[in-house]
């Protein structure tokens, strides 16, 4: 049978899963009265929670006796690792534009890599039928966009199709049938070729692992393009490192294959097809799996190093080990293990308390979404600010930048300008009319200025404007940048808040916790109006007496208190503050829960 690899890539929000749903239906791989939930492939409650898709997905549907091999890829630029792995098993890209938005930050991320590789895109203008779609506008951005990331003339001649994903049509002209996605399946057999791999089924076999995961039933299994040659289940094979030391040998112990939505077993795996293989112990990403004879590892595509590190720690507060059953160094330290083996764009290393351990990844969305599988699994933990990671090259340290893409209300547009370039040291690169009433701004920012940025920002559009952000390359280090401006409402007292004490408070800030919650001394239970931090009782009641004046009883109505979301309270805590993360709880705290130890501690680094 013919086979034909893809990757779809694009955006965050711009569509890829929703067509892949559509592809799947009209292939025959779902029977007419199959109940399918939407977004097929974003299988974690996680993914399904937050709309996007955080691990890269494959499937695979028949068209006219051909097998299409289609990996789901995510958008987002944090996990850009499980792209450009992906990226290395596919032949071509469907690359999916929002008709109304145009490219955007992770469209060029993505592109670039795809481009990079040599591959020959497919264009597809999504979401056409939106009222505020404009297609011509967004077909002649995908253009220039292609031009600036250097493509060669063959990338530059692609085909597109106009298309609505949820809808389930694609054209060739906007105003097609739009009755299927007929054109899109010719297309993809027209302009993507055959896998080169099938040329050389008759040598020896290798397959690089792309990705690795767990089965309860199998154990570890790793997936990957079949390089060269075929393989039986039964059949003995060994792992290389990318150095090309032996890893292990072993012996198969099933073949699969991706059939619609089903992990499939077959018989045999030959040259060119996406499979996975079970009987591993050691083998992870990267590896070569291949036959006995081989002594040369195939070329593992270089992954960006990471920009951040966060320091997870055990939860030593006074609620410690009331929700959650994983609370040891010992058992968090497997599991951020068992998570860099399987994600390479993560690192660990040991801290030399032995307590916590330094996670560096690509981004604060990729670090929040680890913390929060663990702390859905049972684990409690201290997360401290993210910081982020130089480097040293000629004698000059260099930093990280970011390419911010904002789209504001044309009102807002001064403020913003003005907190990106001032006191976050961001230079504007671009700012243009959008869509009605709105600019567009492009600037590149330090890392460091863009962490804890997104509430301000939210802040001063009034919650209308829209942010992008994607890895733009290093820059000298730009000196000093400032921090949060306000300081905290800490926790003197140990118990549960009473409504009176809070409702006094609320006139010194606004406050993160309601009555009746549990709080310790040393715990951060409101921000300070001031800038100096300020110990508070909480727990301070209404004093009885047995004369009753007029007005003297009245209820206490409290504002109610403001409820940080994980990756929020990550951006929002300073150097000497941690996140205490629970499967039942978020608590912001000090470093230091006693105040004499936190004013030794200030005197320390002064």
């Amino acid at each position: 049978m013919d086979i034909r690899n893809i990757a779809i890539i694009a955006h965050v929000d711009h569509g890829k899963t929703t067509l892949v749903d559509a592809l799947l239906r009209q292939s025959g791989a779902f029977r007419e009265n199959q109940e399918v939930a939407e977004r097929a492939l974003d299988s974690s409650d996680l993914e399904r929670e937050r709309g996007i898709t955080i691990l890269a997905k494959a499937t695979s549907v028949e068209w006219q006796g051909t097998r299409i091999n289609i990996v789901d890829t995510p958008g987002h630029a944090d996990f850009g690792a499980e792209v450009e792995r992906i990226l290395s098993m596919v032949d071509g890209v469907v690359l999916l534009v929002d008709a109304a938005e145009g490219p955007m930050p992770q469209t060029k991320f993505v592109t670039s890599k795809a481009l990079a590789l040599g591959l020959r895109p497919i264009v597809v203008l999504n979401k056409v039928d939106k009222p505020d779609a404009e297609p011509d506008r967004a077909l002649d951005e995908v253009f220039d966009l292609f031009a600036a990331l250097g493509a060669d003339e063959d990338q530059l001649d692609f085909p597109h199709l106009y298309a609505s994903g949820r809808a389930g049509w694609a054209d060739t002209a906007l105003d097609g049938p739009r009755a299927d996605l007929a054109a899109l399946f010719r297309l993809v057999l027209d302009h993507v070729p055959p896998p080169r791999q099938q040329a050389r089924a008759d040598e020896h076999f290798r397959m690089l692992a792309t990705t690795l995961s767990a089965d309860p039933f199998l154990g570890r299994i790793l997936t990957g393009r079949v390089e060269a040659g075929r393989l039986k289940a039964g059949a003995t094979v060994k792992a290389l490192s990318r150095t090309g030391e032996k890893v292990e040998q072993f012996r198969v112990s099933k073949i699969m294959a991706f059939r619609g939505l089903a992990h499939t077993e077959i018989a045999e795996a030959v040259a060119g097809d996406i499979v996975t293989l079970a009987g591993m112990s050691r083998a992870t990403v990267a590896d070569t799996i291949c036959a006995p004879a081989v002594d040369t590892p195939l070329p593992a595509q270089p992954i960006d190093p990471p920009t951040i590190s966060i320091t997870f720690g055990i939860n030593d507060s006074p609620l410690a080990g009331r929700d959650g059953k994983k609370v040891q160094s010992r058992v968090i330290r497997e599991r951020l293990m068992k998570e860099a083996e399987s994600n390479v764009a993560i690192r660990v290393t040991d801290t030399p308390g032995g307590e916590a351990f330094d996670v560096a990844g690509r981004g604060e969305l990729q670090m929040g979404v680890l913390i929060e599988n663990m702390r859905r699994e049972g684990f409690e933990l201290s997360i401290a600010r993210p910081r982020v990671l130089l480097r040293e090259e000629d004698g000059r340290t260099l930093e990280p930048v970011e390419e911010v893409t904002i789209d504001v209300d044309d009102d807002h547009s001064g403020a913003v300008i003005e907190k990106l370039t001032g006191p976050r040291k961001g230079e504007l690169v671009e700012m243009r009319p959008a869509d009605a009433g709105k600019t567009r701004i492009v600037a590149h920012v330090p890392a460091r200025g863009l962490i804890g940025y997104h509430g301000e920002f939210l802040t001063d559009t009034r919650g209308s404007g829209v942010m992008h952000r994607v890895f733009h390359g290093w820059t000298e280090h730009k000196g000093p940048i400032p921090g949060r401006r306000a300081g905290v409402l800490i926790s003197m007292e140990d118990g549960e808040a009473v409504a009176f004490a809070l409702w006094n408070l609320e006139e010194r800030g606004r406050l993160f916790i309601g009555a009746q919650e549990r709080v310790y001394q040393g715990m951060v239970i409101g921000e300070h109006a001031r800038e100096n931090d300020l110990e508070v009782n909480p727990l301070k009641g209404k004093k009885l007496t047995n004369v009753r004046a007029s007005g003297s009883d009245d209820a206490v109505r409290l504002t109610p208190p403001t409820r940080l979301s994980l990756e929020d309270a990550i951006a929002y805590i300073d150097d000497d503050e941690l996140v205490e993360v629970t499967p039942n709880a978020l608590r912001l705290r000090k470093r230091h829960l006693d105040p004499h130890e936190r004013k030794r501690a200030a005197k320390a680094l002064v």
